[in-house]
């Protein structure tokens, strides 16, 4: 039995954006470092002062903040894929699932920006796909303010080992039960790749209104949103083949989102399977430190992944979940097998 780690991440470096066209160089994103020491940002781990950040479509963007010291630059920066592979072997992980760093948060409203970046680094993961085939899987970039751009994006990523699709809990200041996006939706059910929703958003406003609030509001509470709202408006139906995964935002809140839909279901006269989940092909990446036991009597035992937050440092980090879900004797090992390898495959069609 295998282990998936269904949530590493790659933290981009200049060599991601040296895949820019020609034509499009002047939106090349570039490092900013900050040389005077008057005020000082600590980064998550509270030890090191953040020095460097990106500038990206004019606007600075923390390159530092969210690393996590337990890896090492060249691992986590992809610079050497041994040292990644390696340090895979050690932590006992056969597969990464590899998600953006950079792009966690709102960073444009330029349509030609946004498709110049998310080119580059879908050339970038592209090529580092290339390094491990087997091992270095992916999620695209969708440069999602230009539809047409995005198909192409998702038809070259299908052919060069992604096997998901990236979206924060907000894009295009819309909610992600939009009609906007139901063209993205078809094309991905027709590649067989899932939507992958990752802790961010992607609206400036909401971005503003909690900018220096630590994330909760700007990053989780979006995804848990989008999961009530497709369910809520019966979206998932409309593809029925595509699969849908929540990632990086625990699995605690399952049970709670899904007894308040029971209720609003109820009210219209509808009566909400209790095994919704499944039914709908969603998937939620769990926390070791979730209450396990209590969410898979709501979620199922086959609608759960776990993901390690590789290269960050923040509260879904843990570099040894995969271990600790095997090893803690909070679950069966059958089920914990589940969430390690079958699922995980289901959920990203591995």
């Amino acid at each position: 039995m295998g282990a998936i780690d269904s949530d590493a991440h790659v933290v981009e470096c200049e060599k991601t954006f040296e895949y820019i066209d020609p034509e499009y160089i002047d939106y090349k994103p570039r490092v900013m470092v900050q040389k005077t020491s008057d005020v000082v940002v600590l980064d998550n781990e509270g030890t090191r002062a953040q020095k460097e950040f990106w500038v990206i479509d004019g606007l600075l963007q923390p390159k530092e903040g969210n690393i996590g010291h337990n890896t090492t630059q060249e691992s986590r920066e992809m610079a050497n894929a041994k040292v990644r592979l390696d340090h895979m072997d050690e932590l006992k992980i056969d597969v990464q699932v590899l998600y953006p760093t950079v792009f966690l948060r709102a960073w444009t409203q330029d349509p030609t920006a946004e498709y110049a970046i998310c080119k580059s680094y879908n050339r970038w993961m592209a090529d580092i796909w290339k390094m491990a085939p087997d091992r270095l899987k992916w999620v695209v970039m969708p440069p999602l303010l230009s539809l047409e751009k995005t198909m192409e994006e998702l038809e070259f990523a299908k052919a060069n080992g992604a096997c998901g699709v990236f979206l924060r809990g907000l894009e295009c200041e819309r909610r992600l039960d939009n009609p906007y996006f139901f063209p993205v939706y078809k094309k991905a059910e027709e590649l067989d790749l899932p939507m992958c929703f990752h802790s961010g958003n992607n609206s400036f406003q909401v971005r503003d209104i909690y900018a220096t609030e630590g994330g909760f509001g700007r990053s989780k509470l979006p995804v848990v949103s989008a999961f009530h709202s497709l369910l809520m408006n019966n979206v998932p139906a409309k593809f029925p083949k595509l699969r849908w995964g929540f990632v990086e935002v625990s699995a605690q809140w399952i049970p709670y989102a899904l007894n308040d839909l029971e209720i609003r279901f109820r009210r219209k006269g509808k009566r909400m399977s209790k095994t919704i989940m499944a039914d709908n092909n969603f998937f939620v990446a769990c926390q070791v430190t979730d209450d396990l036991a209590y969410v898979l009597e709501h979620a199922g035992d086959g609608q759960l992944v776990v993901g390690t937050d590789y290269g960050h440092a923040d509260t879904s980090t843990e570099i040894e979940a995969l271990r600790k879900i095997k090893d803690d004797g909070k679950i069966s090992a059958a089920v914990a097998d589940k969430i390690l390898d079958a699922n995980a495959r289901a959920l990203y069609g591995i």
